[in-house]
């Protein structure tokens, strides 16, 4: 029953526990008279035990120390017996003093004795608790056989992870060295392991089998991690990483919390610094409203802006599901917080215009928008619909209603447009940015490029064709993109928002441009996998519309810096704005054509630089 896979029963635990405290009195009273007990001694023994027993008793029920689940044993554990044990031998102690002075001059119990049973249940209870958890994990791994790791973190959590690996039941694990940078711990040992420096990593790992690095800090840098990745990859040793703090059960971390390390957070740079007390002006107190609010920039607008205490969030999508799973999460996360969901399609002018009038949004964040490649390139008629026609419905319900400000999400594909998605979003950027000039509302416009782990995105896509065993697709082995997180661009969405006077296109620095092929191996090898022997790689042809890379800028414009060292402002060019008016009540007025060639067409005309790739739609460039 101790080492079988079933939880020791309380009430055993119980009467093992007695039994060492009887046990350790006996011994106690030998040690004291040199295994010579007097006669007077032995006649005392019904009053001694009654009360020894009867405290330690009471003392172990009130503290619960038998409720523990003996396999579990930490140090915790011992140091809570070691207080309950040291409270009873004080209450012996007391006890002795009391009746010496105020009954009958005599001690109940012999000092002595008393320190010595102290000690001999301590030791007891604690070796017993040990031997258990130690026999159990023998029992469960009978070959003695343990699996190597290293810990890169010799500060506290790397302890902690330590210690989850110790309490994994199904396999044995063996940490055989911490790696830090901290010079002051090298050298030295943590729980019995050396702790060496990060330079030493790739020699170890060259002399002995390691399953894994695990990557215990919880702050950090892209840099750091993407070294510790090099070097691993080498051996085909795993890299895992420990959740945050945040995501720990009840504070303590379980051994299936350690995870694979994802591609993200290679891609992801060092954190960014906002300017929080101005953004909090910006925000607190007000009502926003969100469009596109379950997609993945507007449902981490929402986490994001709910930091701010906003007084009212008017969250609207026509994504039913993924808007029921996002109110979900609020309402657990901030239940405190007043928050509408409205299901509606911007382009529904009747329910935008109730929105507006019920909700008097003073902030709007526009992040609705089709946004993938290949499918506006088949449905021109869609992307004009909902990009164009239906930014400006918003954006005119804006200037009606008397917001004060109209943050659009927009894309890079605006720039040098070559599919029809760029083009509209290129579109709706333009027809803003001149009615900035005729209203008090402040249209302003962030612009960037592909986002990390969004829906559709590349990584998404190879982490499925990964999972069921490739191939990995890829459009050409030249294709270059820009990447960014999700919480990382909509922070700067804020940022640029507060910033904004009204008119601006808001840039933001998208780092180095990442190899779509390179992003692809580097994902097979981080799921312990080698490409074109267990994943192949599949190169499909660029689609319609698609370039070889992105940009953030017109060859034609230049940016100005601001106070963020992440974010510039373009210099564009000025439209004015009864003319783009004309046009864009023109190619409305196409849409029930369902003409695709016609529409394409019309875009062209007002982005002179769309030039399409890949696509039916380049005849009209000839």
């Amino acid at each position: 029953m101790l080492f079988s896979k079933q939880n020791i029963p309380r009430w055993l635990i119980f009467v093992i526990d007695i039994s060492i405290v009887i046990f350790s009195i006996i011994l106690a009273y030998l040690l004291r008279f040199n295994f010579h007990i007097p006669e007077s001694e032995i006649i005392r023994w019904p009053q001694v035990f009654a009360l020894m027993v009867s405290v330690r008793a009471v003392s172990f029920l009130i503290s619960k120390t038998y409720a523990g689940i003996i396999r579990y044993t930490s140090t915790e554990d011992a140091v809570r017996i070691f207080i309950v044990v040291l409270i009873g031998s004080l209450i012996f102690m007391a006890s002795n003093l009391i009746t010496y002075y105020f009954i009958n001059g005599r001690f109940i119990v012999p000092f002595s004795v008393i320190i010595i049973e102290f000690l001999a249940v301590l030791f007891g209870m604690v070796t017993f608790r040990i031997l258990v958890k130690i026999s159990y994990l023998q029992m469960i791994n009978p070959s003695g056989k343990s699996i190597n790791v290293v810990i890169f973190g010799a500060g506290e959590a790397g302890v902690i992870t330590k210690r989850a690996l110790d309490r994994d039941l199904g396999i044995k694990y063996k940490v055989i060295a911490f790696v830090d940078d901290d010079k002051n711990k090298l050298g030295k040992k943590l729980e019995g392991v050396p702790i060496i420096k990060f330079q030493k990593l790739d020699e170890l790992l060259a002399a002995q089998p390691v399953e894994s690095v695990i990557i215990s800090v919880q702050k950090l840098n892209a840099a750091k991690k993407q070294s510790i990745v090099d070097v691993c990859l080498k051996y085909d040793t795993k890299v895992l990483s420990v959740p945050p703090v945040s995501n720990w059960i009840n504070g303590e971390l379980s051994f299936k919390q350690i995870k694979k390390i994802r591609i993200e957070d290679l891609l992801e740079r060092d954190v960014i610094r906002l300017d929080e007390a101005k953004i909090n002006r910006e925000l607190n107190g007000k009502t926003i409203m969100i469009t596109g609010a379950a997609g993945s920039i507007g449902s981490e607008l929402v986490r994001q802006i709910l930091r701010y205490s906003p007084t009212k969030l008017v969250l609207l999508d026509q994504a039913e599901s993924a808007l029921f799973d996002l109110e979900i999460e609020i309402t657990e996360k901030y239940p405190d917080e007043n928050f509408e969901i409205a299901v509606t399609d911007i382009c529904n002018e009747v329910r935008m215009e109730r929105a507006f009038k019920i909700f008097k949004p003073e902030i709007v964040y526009h992040a609705a928008a089709y946004k993938h490649v290949p499918m506006m390139e088949n449905n021109p008629s869609e992307a004009l619909y909902t990009n164009i026609n239906g930014t400006k419905a918003v954006a005119d319900l804006a200037v009606k209603h008397g917001v004060e400000k109209f943050i659009m999400i927009s894309t890079d594909k605006a720039v040098n447009p070559t599919n029809v998605m760029g083009a509209s979003k290129r579109i709706a950027e333009i027809y803003i940015q001149s009615l900035n000039q005729k209203s008090e509302t402040r249209f302003i416009t962030t612009r960037f490029g592909n986002v990390l782990g969004s829906n559709g995105s590349a990584v998404m896509l190879f982490r499925k064709q990964i999972e069921n065993g490739g191939p990995v697709t890829v459009t050409h082995p030249e294709v270059i993109r820009y990447f960014m997180t999700i919480p990382e661009a909509s922070q700067l969405v804020l940022e640029a928002g507060s910033m904004g006077k009204g008119g601006e296109i808001f840039l933001f620095d998208m780092g180095k441009p990442v190899k779509i092929i390179d992003l692809a191996k580097r994902m097979i090898k981080l799921s312990g996998l080698e490409p074109e022997k267990d994943i192949s790689i599949k190169f499909t042809g660029l689609r319609p519309g698609e370039k070889l890379y992105e940009e953030l800028l017109n060859d034609q414009e230049n940016t100005l810096p601001t106070h963020h060292p992440q974010i510039m402002i373009g210099k564009v060019r000025q439209y004015d704005f009864n003319e783009i008016s004309v046009q864009i009540n023109e190619i409305t007025d196409l849409f029930d054509l369902q003409d695709n060639l016609a529409i394409v067409k019309k875009m062209k005309e007002i982005v002179p630089e769309y030039k399409s790739r890949n696509s039916v739609y380049e005849e009209l460039d000839a």
